[in-house]
C-alpha cells in the first residue's frame, strides 16, 4: 500500500469518527439549505388552519394536523421550513423516547435527521397544553358547568388547582426543552449555532363574546372564559418562561396573540383568528368510523391560518430582535405586534 493511500484511509476513518461523534461536518452544514423547525402540540402543528399535509388527516391514524398555514412557514427566518408537531402530542412525545404518538417517533430524534438534512438557524418548541396544564380537559370541564347547570363553574372547580398543574408541567417541558438542545448537538451543532424559541399558549376565549355565544358555536359562560383568558393562559406562560430561562431558550408569549380576536368575538366567523365549535366532515374523508367522536370536531377552539401568520411574524421578529424574551399582542390594527414579556406570574 502506498503511503498516499494510507494516509487517505487514514483521514477518511478519522472522517468518519468525528462524523459520527459530532454530527454533519461544518463544511457540509454551511452548504445545506436554511430551514426554521417547530416541535410540539396542535397549537405548532396548525390544527384548526386547514389545508393538512397529506399522511396527517386522519390517514392509517396518523392525527397530526400539520398545517401549510402553520405558523413555522410564516416566520421568514429562513427559505425552508419543517414542521414536526403533532396535535395532542405531550412534552415526553416531543423528547427522546421509544414511545408513539399518531404513529410518529420522537420528535427530537426526527430533529437530528432534519438538522443533518438542512442548516437549521430557529428551532421552536411549543408544548405543556397536554401534560398537567390539561388545556383540553379543562376547557371540556367548562363546558360542561355551562351546559349543565348541576355543574360548579369550571373556574371554581379547577381555579386552585392551577398553580399545582403549572408546577407539574414545567419540568416536563423542560426535560423536553434539553432533549431538543441534545439532538441539535448530536446534528454537530453548537449553541450559537441556532435560535431555540419557546412559545407558550393564546386564549382562544374571552368574556368579550357576542351575545347568545353558545348559539354561535361557544358554550361557556363569560365569567369562566375570563378567568381563562386572565388567569389559565397567562399562568401556563409564566411557567414556560421559567422553563425558557432556565434552558437559555428565548421565550414568546403568545397568551394575548389572538387577543379581540377570539372566538365568538366578531359578527362574522371568517374575521376571528380562533376557530369556534367546528365539525369537519373532511375527517370521515380521510380517517373514516375512527374519525367519529374527538376528531370530528378536533379543530375546534384552535388558531385559524390568519393567526398563525401574526404569531409566525412574531417569532421572525423575536429571533431578529435580539430580545430574550417578549409577548406577542394582538393589535387594532389588524396586525400582532411584539410587547415586553410579562416579568411576573399572575395570581391562580
Amino acid at each position: 500500500m502506498t503511503r498516499s493511500r494510507s494516509l487517505a484511509l487514514i483521514f477518511g476513518a478519522a472522517g468518519a469518527l468525528a462524523l459520527a461523534l459530532f454530527g454533519v461536518p461544518a463544511t457540509a452544514m454551511a452548504q445545506a439549505p436554511e430551514a426554521v423547525v417547530v416541535l410540539g402540540d396542535s397549537a405548532a402543528a396548525g390544527d384548526g388552519a386547514d389545508d393538512y399535509e397529506p399522511g396527517t388527516r386522519g390517514e392509517n391514524d396518523n392525527w397530526c394536523h400539520r398545517s401549510v398555514h402553520a405558523y413555522v412557514h410564516r416566520t421568514g427566518l429562513a427559505p425552508e421550513s419543517v414542521n414536526l408537531a403533532c396535535s395532542g402530542a405531550k412534552a415526553g412525545d416531543v423528547a427522546f423516547g421509544s414511545g408513539t404518538h399518531y404513529t410518529e417517533g420522537s420528535q427530537a430524534q426526527r430533529l437530528v435527521e432534519v438538522a443533518g438534512r438542512y442548516r437549521v438557524t430557529t428551532v421552536i418548541v411549543q408544548a405543556g397544553a397536554n401534560d398537567d396544564a390539561a388545556l383540553f380537559g379543562t376547557g371540556v370541564a367548562c363546558i360542561r358547568a355551562f351546559v349543565d347547570p348541576r355543574e360548579p363553574p369550571c373556574r371554581e372547580t379547577i381555579g386552585s388547582l392551577v398553580a399545582e398543574r403549572m408546577a407539574a408541567t414545567a419540568p416536563k417541558v423542560e426535560a423536553a426543552v434539553r432533549d431538543v438542545r441534545t439532538a441539535m448537538r448530536r446534528a454537530g451543532y453548537g449553541l450559537g449555532d441556532y435560535a431555540l424559541v419557546l412559545a407558550s399558549y393564546a386564549s382562544p376565549v374571552t368574556e368579550q363574546m357576542l351575545p347568545l355565544q353558545a348559539l354561535a358555536g361557544c358554550p361557556y359562560s363569560k365569567p369562566d372564559a375570563g378567568w381563562g383568558r386572565t388567569t389559565l393562559f397567562p399562568a401556563l406562560s409564566a411557567a414556560l418562561h421559567g422553563v425558557a430561562e432556565r434552558t437559555g431558550a428565548l421565550f414568546l408569549d403568545l397568551a394575548r396573540a389572538t387577543e379581540g380576536y377570539e372566538a365568538c368575538t366578531k359578527p362574522l366567523q371568517a374575521q376571528e383568528w380562533q376557530r369556534r365549535i367546528t365539525v369537519d366532515p373532511q375527517a370521515l374523508v380521510y380517517g373514516g368510523l375512527d374519525a367519529i367522536g374527538f376528531h370530528l370536531a378536533q379543530e375546534s377552539f384552535h388558531p385559524t391560518a390568519a393567526a398563525h401568520a401574526q404569531m409566525g411574524r412574531c417569532v421572525g421578529d423575536l429571533v431578529r430582535s435580539g430580545a430574550s424574551a417578549a409577548a406577542c399582542v394582538a393589535g387594532p390594527d389588524g396586525k400582532a405586534h411584539l410587547e415586553p414579556a410579562p416579568a411576573e406570574a399572575p395570581a391562580a
